[in-house]
């Protein structure tokens, strides 16, 4: 416990509050969060990984658009108002006049020059730009700044314009970096990268204070910011891991946010009249997934076995609350073309019928490989329990991430219960390229950010299909297309099964108000305390 206290100690130093053992109630103008920490590497927006990074960059920069908290719908951030061409094949941004924390004017220069610098540093953000066509050697005819406030995106190929600005809502690949201070601060040519891995350079509502990694990090209000100030002159973001003190510091009122519980904790809160808990639909979906490398899972009955071996209602019941709800297609719910769920039952006699047609009467031996974590390890046990049901004897493997997800990379699997499949864009071919495009089955291709490609789930009249539903122009045509897909995905057994649609879950108190618990959305901006 000698670091639960050491922090919390600094907590209270930071803030200007009372000693640790005064703490009762964090001040009303500072906003005091726990968080898991591990993922947060650096916070070069062109660099970060993880949503718990965006969440950070969310208060520092801006993107010329956001989407929206209540709906997902595409709001105006930095661009006050865009137009798409005729052709679909660009979009012209107006800017508002804003200032980064600097003092530096916010132009059409610094869009450029960010987005260049993305694609130039060629890091794991650069990706959501390079998958659309986008490339580094063709930037001075994609970027372009026709005056100060006005900004030009050309598309480097056919696409929807109303996706390319989702990924440009997402900070990350979208972030609005101050050039001129990046470049005071380059050294060797870096673009700025080692100074913004410890600093900020943006216009959002917020600048970096500090940052002490795996340990804290502080947002300053920043005085510069062209929108409404924040009620918070101050956020204290605190790596505290273990979930049952993020429940106790909630519980005495030491931190306002807890991000990073589990199940029981939660459970636990729900009957304190002085704490919120909050569900919202997150990204992704937990599933069942198999390689298509090994010959019985090859066999399409094997797979529609599979759909009737898993308990749906038992889980979304039992293991599932507070990580995800029942879904059952490979589209997220509420986006463009969504169908409801099939209805998928546990019908263990119906899967033995199909088991046998397949040549499996007595069923078989196999590895079901998962997170030695909740909920995915009470998910597979279940779901191990059931396919012995139907006589499918699964022997289960489990370990960290790089050990359960290293070997569906590296297609050496055979059963897996996983997370994945897009969703950060609230549109169908986001979850469709996660999850069902695979331009490429050879080994060779190494095309580890498809999840198709990693169960070696190859159908070219599906590539085909979702490739010409993004360039659609007709919105109900493009609708219908996406319903279209999904009825042949259930017609050819997809190798990936979902079973849960994943949710965010936060736990508050009671008086904070103006809380976005998404935090691919999160913004601290609108928080508020009632004391």
């Amino acid at each position: 416990m000698r670091h639960f206290f050491a922090t919390a100690a600094v907590g209270a130093l930071l803030l200007g509050a009372m000693p640790l053992n005064a703490l009762a109630e964090t001040p009303k103008d500072q906003l005091v969060v726990a968080t898991t920490m591990n993922n947060i590497l650096t916070l070069d927006p062109a660099a970060i990984t993880g949503r718990e990074t965006v969440q950070v960059l969310n208060n520092i920069y801006d993107t010329l658009v956001v989407l929206s908290d209540k709906d997902r719908s595409i709001q105006p951030r930095i661009a006050e108002s865009w137009e798409i061409s005729e052709d679909r094949m660009s979009i012209r941004f107006h800017l508002r006049k804003a200032t980064f924390a600097s003092g530096n004017p916010v132009t059409a220069n610094d869009v450029v020059w960010s987005l260049k610098r993305l694609l130039t540093r060629n890091l794991a953000q650069a990706s959501l730009l390079k998958t659309r066509g986008f490339k580094a050697e063709a930037a001075d005819k994609l970027f372009v700044a026709e005056d100060e406030q006005t900004f030009v995106l050309n598309l480097p190929q056919p696409d929807d314009p109303n996706l390319v600005l989702m990924v440009l809502a997402q900070n990350g690949p979208g972030s609005i970096i101050d050039s001129k201070t990046a470049l005071e601060n380059e050294k060797d040519g870096d673009l700025g990268a080692g100074w913004l891995t410890l600093n900020s350079a943006g216009s959002g509502p917020f600048t970096l204070g500090q940052w002490k990694s795996n340990e804290y990090i502080i947002l300053t209000r920043n005085g510069d910011y062209w929108g409404e100030a924040p009620a918070m002159k101050r956020v204290l973001m605190r790596h505290l891991p273990e979930s049952q003190s993020q429940r106790l510091m909630l519980e005495k009122g030491d931190i306002d946010v807890a991000y990073s519980l589990q199940a029981p904790d939660l459970k636990s809160l729900e009957t304190d009249a002085k704490i919120k808990i909050e569900s919202t639909p997150g990204s992704g979906f937990y599933y069942l997934g198999v390689s298509m490398k090994d010959e019985r899972f090859a066999k399409p009955k094997v797979r529609e076995a599979l759909r009737y071996l898993i308990d749906y209602e038992g889980l979304d019941k039992a293991v599932m609350p507070y990580y995800g709800k029942v879904r059952q297609r490979q589209i997220s719910t509420g986006v463009m073309g969504s169908l409801p769920d099939p209805g998928y039952k546990l019908d263990v006699a119906k899967a033995k019928a199909l088991l046998a047609e397949a040549g499996y009467p007595n069923g078989f031996k196999t590895t079901l490989r998962v997170l030695s974590e909740d909920p995915f390890m009470k998910a597979a046990t279940a779901i191990q329990n059931t396919l012995a049901q139907a006589g499918i004897q699964a022997e289960l493997i489990t370990g960290s991430g790089d050990q359960i997800y290293g070997a569906m990379r590296e297609r050496k699997f055979e059963l897996l219960v996983g997370r994945g499949g897009g969703g950060q864009q609230p549109h169908p071919d986001n979850n469709l390229r996660a999850l069902a495009y695979n331009p490429d089955n050879s080994d060779e291709a190494k095309l580890t950010n498809y999840q198709s490609w990693r169960t070696s789930f190859y159908d070219e009249k599906l590539n085909k299909m979702i490739g010409d539903a993004l360039v659609e122009r007709d919105p109900a045509k493009q609708t219908k297309a996406y319903e279209d897909i999904q009825a042949y995905m259930e017609e050819i057994v997809m190798s990936l099964q979902p079973f849960s649609e994943v949710v965010d879950t936060a736990a508050f108190r009671s008086d904070v108000g103006g809380m976005i618990v998404n935090p691919w959305l999160s913004r601290f901006e609108g928080i508020t305390k009632q004391r």
